[in-house]
């Protein structure tokens, strides 16, 4: 697999010998001017020895460019079947008369090429159709197939007015029509994006990246003029140097492993994201997701699986629990939210209730479920008179009815729903007015169930040194219960957009990073203001233009998977880094004896590799120089394995597997190879 990798990507490695672009790599363009420099001393002065040399060198070039071709080619694929979801697709443009909330029957359209599209203008969709740019629904609702996107062949709501309102172009609405506000530019789309990201056209260096490459520029610098000043010297002791022998000099001084392999550990890194379905704007935000200190996540779909279950009805004293388990079922026949639905399905389940259909209750008014009143309930009416009404909702507001009635709410009813609340779980109280008065008969309990593994995760980042935040709606009570579960460090109860923008800013006053997840359009100001801010792909235009990634599988939890990607990339390099510093030095040992031993004897100590003669030592260290990154080329696309531990044992495992592997195989390596051409005329 890897070998094809190698040959499908060596024509475009041997492209990018172009002097503009080995001038990007100071490392590279180094070599490469020595490589013309001892191609022209082998033309001026033929030999075995000068020809292999700068043989070598060239191949040293091309091996290094083709680390960057085959991180690059890896996502040519993935590029390709993005392109297959741009099609030349007409788009029906709805006329500027047409207004939101107006009736889109019989109303006038134009078809016009996507490529003609502009942010606020309006296209309906319907079942069949490719959605033509990214945008947001404002009329409908409709099941899209994002799988030419994401690879996720489940379909998906998308509908207009909340949190799911975001569709990318090039997906196809399967069922149904909606209005789209489309909101990119021609070009500038999700999949223009990721096509480039997979590409590496718009992959800019990361400031350590930058950083590095700086230090690589200057340590380049310093080993040119050390070679340039160490021929009269070297004259002087008359010992003077052939051309070849500086050049291939160099080449072992400066760090050209290190140097080979940074493009494409970057290009590496941003690949491992977009497998994930990560869109990444820029290659700091994965730089950043490294150095991550506080994590900031919601509870709901992320720590725990999302919809509340009733798991138990707590009478008050007097009052029956199948009593009360009826008329909690009544009060939620109306509730079509997840937690009414559970409510329905437990007394049914728990105590054998049999909901009754609407069509079977007769003279009954039904309340449905609102966000404003945060109640749901029936009203009865019998043949007799006599009427009955149920509720069951939020503590404070069915207490708040029952107060209003006349009513009195006991203590106990407080205490239960407090106990609940202190228990992790949601109090909902249910409520009945009848010939009796109103009165709170008692408490559903609902439970939020904790995804498996979780805590797991956050022992996790514990031991990375990562704090983690739930951040959560919920009051203080079932937030702190919750938290303990989890096995989080942290939370912010009753959450306002407000509240997260305040607490990512005093961390970041800190000295700290701070990553988060967000969709709607009232999390936008958090995720602009996070070092790391990943948006979902279902969420509002407003998230994902406030976010540096967009996570096309809108899976919260995938925070952890970036972070863990983050670091893998900052620790592939480091440890590249270590291997390329100390697998100089044995390099060291085999070029500097070959060089002077003739008019320095002492030096023939040095040769402690027992190389078989100048020739055989210098060129077994450039092969051994351009060997070396194919080699790690491997390892620079996979990335080192991470696993959660200290800075301290991160640097003490770097040191004693890629330290001490950089010092010892080079030894061999350059011995094996001695071994095999001493027996070539004109190098033994």
């Amino acid at each position: 697999m890897f070998t094809s990798q190698l040959l499908t990507s060596f024509p475009d490695a041997v492209h990018k010998l172009r002097p503009r672009a080995l001038v990007k790599n100071p490392v590279l363009f180094v070599v490469g001017c020595g490589a013309v420099i001892t191609t022209g001393s082998a033309v001026l002065h033929p030999s075995v020895f000068s020809w292999v040399i700068s043989g070598w060198l060239w191949l040293t070039v091309i091996f290094a460019n083709l680390a960057e071709a085959v991180a690059e080619g890896r996502g040519k694929a993935q590029a390709l079947a993005l392109r297959k979801a741009r099609t030349d697709t007409v788009a029906r443009r709805l006329r500027h008369n047409w207004r939101m909330g107006m009736d889109i029957t019989g109303a006038e359209t134009e078809a016009v090429a996507a490529t003609e599209l502009r942010p606020f203008d309006f296209v309906v969709v319907e079942a069949g159709e490719l959605i033509p740019a990214d945008g947001d629904v404002v009329e409908g609702v409709a099941a899209v197939d994002e799988s030419a996107v994401t690879g996720e062949s489940a379909p998906v709501i998308r509908e207009s007015g909340g949190d799911r309102s975001g569709v990318t172009g090039g997906t196809t609405v399967l069922s149904d029509r909606i209005v789209v506000r489309v909101t990119s530019r021609a070009g500038h789309s999700f999949l223009d994006r990721m096509i480039s990201l997979v590409e590496g056209a718009s992959r800019q260096k990361t400031p350590n990246e930058i950083a590095l490459n700086i230090l690589l520029a200057a340590l380049t610098v310093v080993f040119v003029l050390v070679v340039v000043a160490l021929q009269p010297m070297a004259s002087y002791a008359d010992a003077a140097q052939p051309t070849t022998v500086l050049v291939a000099l160099l080449v072992t001084l400066i760090p050209t492993t290190i140097g080979a392999l940074l493009s494409a550990i970057g290009i590496a890194g941003m690949d491992r994201l977009v497998q994930r379905n990560v869109l990444a704007m820029s290659g700091r935000a994965v730089e950043a997701a490294g150095d991550v200190n506080t994590l900031l996540l919601d509870k709901t779909g992320t720590i725990t699986l999302g919809n509340r279950e009733a798991d138990a009805f707590l009478p008050l004293p007097g009052v029956d629990e199948t009593h009360l388990a009826d008329a909690a079922q009544l009060s939620s026949l109306a509730d079509e939210t997840p937690e009414g639905r559970s409510v329905v399905v437990h007394a049914k389940e728990r105590y054998g209730l049999r909901a009754p259909a609407r069509g079977e209750l007769a003279n009954a008014t039904f309340v449905e479920f609102t966000a404003q009143t945060r109640m749901s309930g029936i009203d009865l009416r019998w043949d007799n008179g006599a009427a009955c009404a149920i509720r069951k909702g939020a503590a404070a507001q069915v207490i708040s009815w029952v107060e209003l009635r006349g009513g009195r709410v006991p203590p106990e009813a407080r205490a239960f729903a407090d106990s609940v609340a202190t228990s992790g779980g949601t109090p909902l109280l249910v409520a009945v007015h009848d010939w009796d008065g109103p009165r709170v008969l008692g408490v559903v309990r609902l439970k939020d169930v904790v995804k498996d593994g979780i805590r797991e995760r956050f022992a996790e980042l514990r031991r990375m040194g990562i704090k983690t935040v739930m951040i959560t709606g919920d009051n203080a009570l079932t937030a702190r219960a919750i938290a303990r579960e989890a096995g989080v460090d942290d939370f912010l109860a009753e959450a306002t957009p407000e509240d997260k923008l305040a607490l990512i800013r005093k961390e970041q006053e800190g000295g700290k990073l701070v990553a988060m997840t967000g969709d709607g359009t009232n999390d936008a100001p958090a995720l602009a203001q996070a070092d790391v801010g990943v948006a979902m792909n279902t969420g509002t235009s407003a998230a994902k233009e406030a976010g540096n990634m967009v996570d096309l599988d809108s899976n919260p939890t995938k925070l952890i998977d970036i972070v863990e990607i983050g670091k893998q990339l900052l620790i592939t390099r480091g440890a590249l880094t270590t291997f390329s510093i100390t697998n100089d030095v044995a390099k060291y040992f085999a070029i500097i004896p070959a060089m002077f031993a003739g008019a320095y004897p002492g030096l023939e100590a040095l040769n402690v590799m027992g190389l078989h003669s100048p020739k055989s030592a210098i060129t077994s260290a450039i092969i051994f120089n351009a060997l070396i990154i194919v080699a790690l080329i491997p390892l620079a696309l996979r990335g080192v394995r991470y696993t959660p531990a200290s800075a301290h044992d991160l640097l003490r495992r770097n040191l004693a597997l890629y330290g001490l592997g950089g010092l010892v195989l080079p030894f061999l390596g350059i011995k094996l190879i001695d071994l095999a051409i001493s027996t070539v005329p004109g190098l033994g």
